[in-house]
C-alpha cells in the first residue's frame, strides 16, 4: 500500500479549523486542490459527494465521486474512492495541540492491483497539492 502524508500547525482553534474545512461553499476562497461540483451538498457519512482535484495549479481538474465513509465532528473526515483495481482514502484530521492551535493532518492511501501504475505518475504532485492546501487552510484559518 503506498500513502502520502502531511500535517502543519494552525493557529486557531479545532472548531475554526473544522468550520473551515467542511464549508465547501467556501473552498473557492481557500483551497486550490480540491474543488466541489455541488458545493450545497454538505458532508454526511455514507454519502457520495462530487468533487474535482488539480494537483498542480495549472494543470485540469480531475473528478471523482468519493464516498464519505466516516466524520466525526471537529477529528476526523475520511472518504474513499475506487475504480477497479484503484482504491484512495483520504484522511482529514484536527488534532488539537494547545490552546487554541490545531494540528491538520492529511493522509491519502492508494491499494489494489493499479497502484503501481498510477501512483509513480501522481505521488509527487498529488503531494504538493496536499500540502498547498494545508499552507491555504492554515492562511485563511489563521486570517479570519
Amino acid at each position: 500500500m503506498a500513502s502520502l502524508y502531511t500535517e502543519i500547525e494552525i493557529n486557531a482553534p479545532k472548531s475554526q479549523v473544522w468550520q473551515v474545512l467542511l464549508d465547501k461553499q467556501q473552498w473557492k476562497y481557500w483551497n486550490t486542490f480540491l474543488f466541489d461540483r455541488e458545493p450545497e451538498q454538505p458532508f454526511e457519512k455514507g454519502q457520495a459527494v462530487s468533487l474535482s482535484l488539480r494537483r498542480l495549479p495549472k494543470d485540469e481538474e480531475t473528478e471523482f465521486e468519493p464516498l464519505i465513509t466516516f466524520l466525526q465532528p471537529e477529528i476526523c473526515l475520511r472518504w474513499v474512492s475506487s475504480i477497479p483495481g484503484f482504491h484512495n482514502e483520504y484522511v482529514f484530521e484536527l488534532q488539537e495541540i494547545g490552546l487554541g492551535r490545531t494540528k491538520y493532518v492529511h493522509k491519502s492511501r492508494f491499494s489494489g492491483m493499479l497502484t503501481r501504475v498510477f501512483v509513480p505518475f501522481i505521488r509527487q504532485d498529488e503531494h504538493r497539492g496536499m500540502q498547498r492546501m494545508a499552507r491555504e487552510l492554515k492562511r485563511y484559518v489563521e486570517h479570519l
